[in-house]
């Protein structure tokens, strides 16, 4: 489906919910709902929506680790399983 197809109206969306969201979770592709010509909501499949969080949340965590090693506050990995194993001893 072409980005352009999937830009609706508000009315379109109160006219054809049943089929928005048939072709939402069939094609699970979003639609872009406008108001007044600006675009104002996405109607998303409830699947995607969660990988989409899922996905951010990891690049969070990435960029967390990356802002952690830049700052210098890592340590390396031999020191860790050095620590890990005199725990198990």
């Amino acid at each position: 489906m072409k980005l352009s197809e999937q830009v609706k109206p508000i009315s379109y969306l109160k006219n054809n919910t049943s089929k928005v969201f048939k072709e939402v979770r069939e094609k699970r592709e979003p639609y872009f709902i406008t108001q007044n010509g600006e675009a104002k909501v996405v109607v998303q499949d409830i699947r995607e929506y969660e990988k989409t969080q899922e996905t951010l949340a990891l690049l969070k965590i990435l960029a967390h680790g990356e802002k952690q090693f830049a700052e210098g506050k890592f340590e390396d990995a031999d020191s860790v399983f050095d620590e890990l194993l005199n725990e198990l001893e």
